[in-house]
């Protein structure tokens, strides 16, 4: 080993231990902090090429009008057209909670009006006063 730590040293560079539960250990010579520089930017390069997936959220209410529900629908449209996923998000106040039936027929308006564009992912069960489903882009 000190034989190896010599060798090191004259050529001016790291010895690094490669395989240390070897018998006998295995090592290298090289410069190491060119080897850390260069595991860098190869995690710099990978995560570069991630593609990060952007959740956008709308929220309705059971006793929404048609034409607001447009509006809002058509801006969902624009968000999954820009590689988004969308998130609806139904929300319920007060006695509203009882007429749940009316909270899903929203739901399903929503999901018929973007059925050219999106398919449901996740189909979100009543979580408190809230209801959510998540649509991707086909």
């Amino acid at each position: 080993m000190e034989d190896a730590i010599a060798r090191a040293k004259d050529v001016g560079q790291d010895l690094i231990e490669v395989a240390p539960n070897a018998k006998p250990p295995v090592a290298k010579i090289l410069n190491y902090g060119k080897l850390k520089y260069e595991e860098k930017k190869k995690a710099q390069a990978s995560k570069k090429k991630q593609h990060v997936v952007k959740i956008k959220e709308i929220r309705v209410r059971p006793r929404i009008d048609d034409h607001d529900l447009e509006t809002k629908v058509n801006r969902g449209r624009k968000f999954l057209s820009n590689g988004c996923k969308l998130k609806v998000t139904l929300m319920y106040r007060g006695r509203e909670l009882s007429r749940t039936d009316l909270g899903l027929d929203v739901l399903n308006r929503v999901i018929d009006m973007l059925s050219d564009l999106a398919v449901v992912e996740k189909h979100g069960d009543l979580e408190g006063r809230r209801q959510t489903i998540v649509l991707t882009g086909k």
